[in-house]
């Protein structure tokens, strides 16, 4: 076992362990054998359909087909992700100090909205790829 490996072991032990289909965040596991992959049979039955596709389209590992209504959707979804985001900048600036409420409530809001946009703004700057046909 070399160096590398040894550490890219130890970073996947501490990390969170997640299905390789569905993403879901698997369970500890303590006992012997192999770390499980899959969250169950029907994600791993999908995996196994999805390869099986994937050569027969001949697709390398990181090729992927989505419908074009998937891809629509998630544009849509992006621009209204962006322009929510955008109503919450301009709502934060805007925010009115002088009203009577508790200073740690305020702040604590403010904490809680920055961190939001914050995970969100990349996603929100981010485009469906284009299509080429």
């Amino acid at each position: 076992m070399t160096k590398q490996a040894s550490a890219e072991d130890a970073g996947e032990r501490t990390a969170e362990r997640r299905c390789a289909w569905c993403r879901r965040a698997l369970p500890e596991r303590s006992g012997p054998g192999r770390p499980r992959r899959f969250c169950s049979q029907a994600c791993r039955q999908w995996d196994w359909v999805a390869r099986q596709r994937a050569r027969e389209l001949e697709l390398a590992d990181g090729e992927l087909v989505v419908a074009r209504t998937m891809l629509d959707e998630l544009g849509d979804d992006l621009y209204a992700l962006s322009c929510a985001i955008d109503d919450v900048d301009s709502d934060l600036a805007d925010l009115d100090e002088s009203k009577p409420r508790p200073s740690t409530e305020a702040a604590e809001l403010r904490r809680i909205l920055s961190w939001l946009l914050d995970t969100a703004r990349p996603l929100a700057t981010r485009s469906p790829p284009a299509i080429t046909s």
